[in-house]
């Protein structure tokens, strides 16, 4: 059971991963040739997985982790990240 510290610690471990999902959609989105187009699929993209995920991840949440909301941050955040890193290498086979 981490303390408040501990908790607030991986809320925010939570929201750089968030942050490098999102950098690593606008930087495929940029790669493969920076169009508004480019940007709003990556972007939605990120928006509806961020969605469907979170609210799958809440409900899981609720059932087995109803006290400590940081740990649905954390997931949310990890798999974003990973989806970020994914699409960004994945970029590299779009055009070429």
């Amino acid at each position: 059971m981490p303390s408040a510290t501990g908790a607030r610690t991986i809320r925010w471990i939570g929201i750089a991963c968030l942050a490098a999902g999102l950098l690593g959609h606008v930087l495929a989105a940029q790669a493969i040739g920076g169009t508004f187009i480019a940007y709003r699929d990556h972007l939605l993209g990120f928006v509806l997985l961020t969605a469907v995920f979170g609210g799958l991840t809440a409900m899981i949440g609720r059932r087995f982790w109803r006290p400590h909301p940081e740990w649905t941050v954390l997931a949310v955040g990890v798999v974003q990240a990973l989806f970020g890193v994914y699409v960004y290498i994945e970029r590299f086979s779009v055009h070429g």
